[in-house]
């Protein structure tokens, strides 16, 4: 049986080693596309634009939900008196400060100001959330000391009465169902912020899903079980938003790019022009939701400036056509024997 399993652990192994290989090809063809035409190939204006039109549809549907189901939620949390279903109502809350930010932060990035901001603002969005965050943990943390107060102090019971019941139970089925759909929606959509909105919706079933489950039991069982249930669920909204923050927080501190992606690009650095006879350094870090990049490239010593100047200004202009990439650096140079440049942040 030990056997049976180091044999599939190796399958696994060399399975997901022939994956990631198929995954740099697939880089590497891009990148002599990029390199060849200029241009990086896909669908044309005319399906852009439709599937631009459908995210954006995604995006506006998905808000209306909210903010409707959000309503329906803090009804449904006054009818009750439930504060595993208040943590609930607390997390759509959320939801809706979140997208609003993200809307806020994206409009903000779309309008430069190249004198106030010269390389533009794309931290405002990691900064966004990162405020934002900080009020989702305190007001979890409120929730988690109203909980253990109630478990220790309140002698009140916890009941519902038969209409109250039929409510609460009909608006959260209802809310987690329409919420389970647009999760199927938004998955079918390979843009970043779609997928963020579906992750959303994920976490909105789950969360609606125990607090009703805390309640009902509360109601039917022992009213301990209702608290516990918003502790749970404050808890798990901390844990979520705290990955977001870390996240972001890497965004912010310019983090390098992943190995894979730094060889996508020395690759297309390389095969940019027969002229180029080294590539000396490849630099790739967050800024925001975007990548700065640094190269670093040798050139020969008697070649002309202005032919020179034309080959590093090319590539420039290449590795800013990759979506990842917000703005690109090209260095040139003539040997590199030298000590790497910015030896002090090194230091």
């Amino acid at each position: 049986m030990l056997s049976m399993d180091v044999m599939q652990g190796q399958e696994d192994n060399i399975a997901e080693y022939y994956q990631q290989q198929v995954e740099v090809l697939e880089g590497f063809t891009e990148m002599d596309a990029l390199a060849e035409r200029g241009f990086i190939p896909g669908m044309s204006k005319e399906e852009r634009d439709k599937l631009a039109r459908s995210e954006t549809f995604a995006i506006r549907i998905s808000n209306i939900a909210n903010m409707v189901l959000f309503t329906a939620k803090v009804y449904a949390s006054v009818r009750s008196g439930s504060l595993a279903i208040i943590a609930s109502t607390l997390d759509s809350l959320l939801d809706l400060l979140s997208g609003f930010i993200l809307w806020f932060t994206a409009f903000s990035m779309q309008t430069p100001n190249p004198y106030q901001y010269p390389i533009g603002k794309k931290r405002m969005q990691p900064l966004g959330i990162l405020v934002f965050a900080s009020v989702m943990a305190t007001l979890g943390l409120q929730i988690i000391l109203e909980s253990a107060r109630t478990l220790i102090y309140t002698d009140n019971t916890f009941s519902l009465t038969r209409e109250q019941e039929r409510w609460v139970v009909g608006i959260m089925l209802s809310v987690t169902l329409v919420k389970f759909m647009l999760m199927i929606y938004c998955r079918s959509f390979t843009n970043e912020i779609v997928k963020a909105y579906a992750q959303d919706h994920f976490f909105d079933v789950i969360t609606n899903v125990i607090g009703l489950i805390a309640a009902l039991l509360a109601n039917y069982f022992d009213d301990w079980m209702d608290p516990v249930g918003a502790i749970i669920l404050a808890l798990y909204t901390i844990r979520t938003w705290s990955m977001t923050v870390l996240e972001n927080v890497n965004s912010l501190v310019g983090r390098s790019a992943a190995p894979e992606y730094l060889q996508k690009l020395t690759y297309l650095c390389w095969n940019h022009h027969k002229a180029v006879r080294h590539i000396d350094t490849v630099r790739a870090y967050t800024f925001g939701s975007h990548y700065f990049v640094e190269v670093d490239i040798v050139l020969p010593a008697d070649m002309p400036l202005q032919e020179a100047h034309d080959i590093g200004e090319s590539l420039q202009e290449k590795l800013e056509l990759l979506p990842e990439i917000e703005r690109a650096f090209v260095h040139l140079d003539y040997e590199f024997s030298h000590k790497p440049e910015h030896a002090q942040a090194h230091s």
